[in-house]
């Protein structure tokens, strides 16, 4: 295992499930008489990113496509992740749903929802299974303190205090969205091609 990889992975991941930011949403649900069980819904985020996890690359071959393909499709989605929590803006909208509950829609989509199981297959490209499965669990460790405790922290956190983590972990959010693409979209034009592009040219 490689500590720095897994505080890496842990950070990618706490931005993009952003646990912080949902909490007003988490709050609203509660206002409305959902009663939310927080180690149900941990441990339903827990298994659906694990599944993803082993499962989602062998997803991917029956789909005819590549890690590195999918990783660069996931930096997009960072990247425009991160321009919503910096600029307040709504690029991805979830469609109404009948069923709200623990399971719907707190473990997924809010937690293990489609940013979270791209970016766990764009993570794949770059560090071992071992340091993300590491840094999930860590994850849902923190997901499970937030669901329990999420009145105390809404207090105690205040908007402004909610709105600058946001922005915070926007800002690396896009930083990890644009390393990401670099790091793998080379990968994809193969030599041969790259030269006929350039013979054309």
């Amino acid at each position: 295992m490689n500590i720095a990889d897994i505080t890496s992975v842990s950070i990618i991941l706490f931005s993009v499930i952003d646990i912080v930011g949902n909490i007003p949403i988490i709050i609203d649900l509660k206002n409305k008489g959902v009663k939310v069980d927080s180690m149900k819904a941990a441990l339903v985020s827990l298994g659906l990113m694990v599944a993803f996890l082993y499962g989602g690359e062998g997803i991917l071959h029956l789909l005819g496509l590549d890690v590195q393909s999918f990783a660069v499709a996931g930096a997009l989605i960072l990247f425009f992740l991160g321009l919503e929590m910096i600029l307040g803006m709504r690029f991805f909208r979830e469609g109404p749903g009948s069923e709200v509950g623990t399971v719907v829609p707190i473990a997924f989509p809010l937690i293990a929802g489609a940013g979270t199981m791209t970016t766990l297959i764009s993570l794949k490209s770059k560090f071992a299974s071992s340091d993300i499965l590491v840094a999930i669990f860590l994850n849902i460790i923190v997901v499970f303190a937030v669901l329990h405790f999420s009145d105390y922290i809404k207090e105690k956190l205040g908007e402004a205090g909610a709105a600058v983590l946001r922005k915070v972990f926007g800002i690396i959010l896009l930083a990890i969205a644009i390393k990401l693409f670099k790091e793998n979209f080379h990968l994809i034009i193969r030599p041969d091609q790259t030269m006929g592009i350039l013979k054309a040219t």
